[in-house]
């Protein structure tokens, strides 16, 4: 590391610990604990930024290990402990430069929430619909082998299997930060168990991750709120409850509906609908955000879009691709039991190389 960039990181370490003890005196002030909203992102902010002072003390005590080092050595008094530290030192330096930098780039503002994921089967007709079993069933293990809690919320079955819809919660501090990658298209190439002639059908399920809203974040006006109620409904229209449990909430000014019949209780289906509307309208409202300041990080490293396509499950050929970094496994049978850690990884990295660089231009 040259002279101007050690100047830089002294500098970067500098504001780190400056704004560290500031959140302190500001976080233990009563009238923003009072604030729940702006408490909230205080601890948000106050969690980077104490990840980063955690590497700065480390960087300075890496930096005067190597000053004395070297400072002993010019007086030829350098043990090979000494020579090793003035070897090694330096690149270790350049380490935790990158990851003090890495500490502070302001990431997206939703990757502490919890998430509601939406998989819907595409296009494949009944193939599709087995495949979003699939996905449901991956990404639920993956929450689980990652200590999040999973809760179906709703579910529409296909009557050959799988679903035409489901709808499921994930809870857990960082839980968006990691199934945010999830969304978009994914698409399998299989044969069905009903194809005699063994030809490879490619069919597709949609993923939707929606950070879930606190109300605090999106208020909606009650007379916004068209609100039915009817009997709940099983495979192929039977009914399955004998009162009006199910209801269905229509959004009048967006033209949002969710559907909610898998409770008992009315008033359950309705705190359940509640909550998928206000994380939709929340949803709405960040890609309406991102539009507007047209955000070439998240065109590059995937916008997660529902068209988007991210990831192919090649059954022939054992394979998985991840479109948006081009990375592929030929563990499918792994993937599909939820080792999803490989992708996620190699996603968030890219998503901070490329915060970097629109940081550094």
């Amino acid at each position: 590391m040259n002279g101007s960039a050690d100047q830089l990181i002294d500098s970067l370490i500098d504001r780190i610990e400056a704004r560290h003890a500031e959140l302190e005196t500001e976080m233990s002030d009563p009238e923003v604990i009072a604030d729940r909203t702006r408490y909230a992102e205080l601890g948000r902010e106050y969690g980077r930024i104490d990840r980063a002072r955690v590497l700065a003390l480390e960087y300075r005590r890496v930096s005067d290990d190597l000053a004395g080092a070297r400072e002993l050595l010019e007086e030829g008094d350098g043990d090979e402990e000494i020579q090793k530290v003035s070897r090694e030192a330096p690149a270790e330096l350049d380490r935790l430069a990158e990851e003090i930098r890495l500490a502070m780039v302001e990431g997206d503002p939703n990757d502490a929430k919890n998430v509601i994921v939406e998989v819907r089967a595409g296009t494949g007709g009944d193939e599709a619909a087995i495949f979003a079993g699939d996905l449901l069933r991956m990404l639920t293990r993956y929450a689980g082998s990652r200590g999040f809690g999973t809760e179906v919320i709703a579910q529409s079955p296909a009557e050959h299997g799988g679903f035409r819809e489901v709808t499921f919660e994930v809870t857990g501090d960082g839980a968006y930060s990691v199934f945010k990658f999830e969304a978009g298209t994914h698409r399998v190439q299989r044969v069905p168990e009903t194809e005699s002639q063994g030809r490879i059908h490619t069919s597709t399920a949609t993923v939707a991750v929606l950070p879930e809203a606190e109300e605090v974040e999106v208020e909606i006006d009650p007379a916004d709120l068209e609100i039915d109620v009817y009997r709940s409904s099983g495979p192929g229209g039977q009914s399955v409850n004998t009162t009006d449990s199910a209801v269905r909430i229509t959004h009048l000014p967006s033209g949002i509906v969710v559907s909610m019949q898998d409770e008992k209780s009315q008033l359950q289906n309705r705190e359940k609908a509640m909550k998928v509307l206000r994380a939709r309208l929340y949803e709405r409202e960040l890609a309406e955000q991102q539009e507007a300041i047209a955000s070439e990080r998240r065109s590059q490293v995937g916008s997660g879009m529902r068209s988007e396509k991210v990831r192919t499950y090649n059954f022939p050929q054992g394979r998985v691709t991840d479109h948006r970094i081009k990375l592929t496994t030929h563990d499918l049978d792994g993937v599909l039991s939820g080792e999803l850690a490989e992708f996620t990884d190699a996603l968030t990295a890219e998503e901070r190389r490329l915060l970097l660089e629109a940081e550094a231009g």
